[in-house]
């Protein structure tokens, strides 16, 4: 299990674990639960640039389809091949197995990211 206080979040519900110039992004389990059973992720190719806040894919449940944005400038490293082959994953394990791509950041900016407290007081409004 992830610490979830060593993650940064967005106000898209997003998740990102840093590290050097590579952040791992995923969903929160709170966007997973309001969501409702995952069946069909839409991610960007590797090596596609991405902008902070655009949409970057699409997270398709039983209720409802979900956008995924970009919580970072930045280039696509990896996609996770796994949520890809099996949704669920982003409902069974949203901090972990469930990541959903990897990007090379294109700056050490931070700004707008949340820590978990605030992610959390965010969430209980």
């Amino acid at each position: 299990m992830t610490d979830l206080t060593l993650l940064h979040y967005t106000a898209e519900h997003e998740w990102l674990l840093i590290d050097g110039d590579t952040a791992t992004v995923g969903i929160t389990d709170y966007a997973a639960e309001k969501l409702g059973d995952v069946v069909y992720v839409d991610l960007p190719a590797a090596g596609t640039e991405v902008e902070t806040g655009k949409v970057v894919g699409e997270i398709e449940s039983t209720k409802s389809v979900g956008e995924l944005y970009a919580p970072a400038l930045g280039t696509v490293l990896e996609i996770n091949d796994a949520v890809v082959d099996s949704p669920d994953l982003v409902n069974s394990d949203p901090f972990g197995d469930g990541w959903l791509i990897k990007i090379t950041l294109a700056s050490a900016d931070r700004v707008g990211l949340l820590s978990r407290d605030e992610y959390v007081a965010l969430t209980a409004e």
